[in-house]
């Protein structure tokens, strides 16, 4: 039976996660149709503006995105911290930027007068509404529902276009972080519809790069790099964006099909930072959504969450022991 969303997510033991969404049905979200010969590509845009859109309403921030024919790769950060800061005008505002909300927030929007028992009212359904807006399970379902939506009208049809529950993963460490973000940053040039990360069309890495060779930064929508984490650091992803182009470029000339096998002796600084070695870093590249159940990290890390969650096994303890724990 599948375990209920709110004990596979929980802030307490990481704000990073990894979520998966799959077509139910066997039409296309995006890209061409080798059956009917139909065109989706467009969808592909439907996706990743609604993606971007979502990140400045919600507290939550994404870390990468891959746009793929029948399914969409994301990884997440939520901000608890920021969602706490928000007035109460603020929570509304951005609420109303996805919903229409109650009279009563209407009403204060519009800057009408308000009774007592109204403004108690708003108060306690602004703090419903806070918290949603740092939910993942709410964000999918803002990203999934409009997407289904749109693709049900042009297909002229209705029903499920998702799977029930999308997937998601823990991230429990910055070695799992890295992985996770290589492994779906490098979606489109496993799948051979791109060369390289970036011509990867849809893709988080593309619109990092493309916005760092038109504006010498990195794109406001998206969780930044930062480097190294140090005490006074700011929010963002704790490694160097040039170390993990340069991590992406290695890795993806090593996916190539003459290549299979082979890993480049010239190991990069960031895997021993991270205690992975090659072989073990082409493994999680290629395969993390697969290797991996809904916790992933150093062992010690996953027995911690599970022993908190009072339960005696996760499925994928035995691959993070391989891969997460070296010597």
């Amino acid at each position: 039976m599948p375990k209920p969303r709110k004990a596979l997510i929980s802030l307490d033991d990481t704000p990073y996660y990894h979520c998966v969404s799959r077509c139910v049905r066997q039409s296309f979200l995006c890209g061409d149709d080798p059956v009917t010969g139909k065109s989706y590509e467009h969808r592909r845009e439907w996706v990743e503006a609604r993606l971007l859109e979502l990140a400045g309403v919600f507290s939550i921030d994404v870390c990468a995105y891959a746009v793929m024919s029948n399914h969409t790769h994301v990884v997440l950060h939520v901000d608890q911290d920021m969602a706490q800061t928000w007035s109460l005008r603020e929570v509304v505002e951005r609420w109303h930027r996805l919903f229409n909300g109650t009279l009563i927030s209407q009403d204060f929007l519009a800057g009408k007068s308000l009774h007592e028992a109204q403004e108690s009212e708003l108060s306690r359904q602004a703090e419903v509404w806070r918290e949603r807006l740092m939910s993942i399970s709410w964000f999918m379902r803002c990203l999934n529902e409009y997407i289904a939506r749109q693709a049900n009208a042009e297909d002229g049809c209705t029903g499920r276009f998702w799977e029930g529950r999308f997937k998601s993963q823990a991230l429990l460490d910055d070695a799992a972080l890295l992985a996770c973000m290589a492994y779906v940053d490098l979606n489109p040039v496993r799948a051979k519809l791109a060369e390289t990360p970036e011509k990867s069309k849809y893709t988080s890495v593309r619109k990092r790069i493309r916005t760092a060779l038109k504006e010498q930064t990195q794109p406001v929508e998206l969780l930044p790099f930062i480097g190294n984490h140090r005490q006074d650091s700011p929010k963002g992803i704790p490694f160097a964006f040039k170390d993990y182009l340069e991590l992406l470029d290695w890795t993806g000339r090593a996916i190539r099909e003459d290549k299979a096998g082979h890993i480049d002796t010239a190991q990069l600084p960031i895997l021993q930072r991270l205690g992975l070695d090659g072989r073990a870093w082409q493994d999680l590249s290629q395969s993390f959504e697969n290797l991996f159940h809904s916790l992933v990290g150093h062992p010690d890390k996953v027995e911690a969450v599970v022993e908190t969650r009072a339960q005696h096994w996760v499925q994928g303890i035995g691959n993070c022991r391989r891969y997460f724990s070296p010597g």
